[in-house]
């Protein structure tokens, strides 16, 4: 017994196809661009209000006293990107990469 396609379901085919294609090269850009975008520098505003540290060893713990030693963007909900790359997107700073050993007061420890 044979079956044969609808015109109906390989047009739905042929759009899951070409959305999953579009989707797959997105995905691609953003890490590709990602490598391109700026640092956070300690002198940003934004890294000046949530006291974004570069090296999270060297938060002062009188100023933060909610930092604990192992706090740091690696371990955060905000990080993104690929893991292990030293230099990565985070939802606070968009547009710019934080250091993976970094720290900032909006710290929220991945699940």
């Amino acid at each position: 017994m044979s079956e044969s396609i609808t015109r109906r379901d390989a047009l739905k085919g042929l759009t899951l196809a070409a959305g999953a294609l579009l989707a797959a090269n997105a995905a691609q850009r953003a890490v590709a661009d990602a490598a391109t975008l700026p640092h956070v520098m300690a002198t940003d505003a934004m890294a000046v209000a949530f006291a974004y540290q570069e090296d999270s060893s060297k938060v002062d713990v009188k100023a933060f006293p909610s930092y604990k030693p192992d706090q740091k963007c690696s371990t955060c909900l905000q990080l993104q990107g690929k893991v292990g790359d030293p230099w990565r997107p985070c939802n606070i700073f968009p547009g710019k990469l934080v250091n993976a050993n970094g720290w900032c007061k909006v710290y929220v420890k991945k699940g």
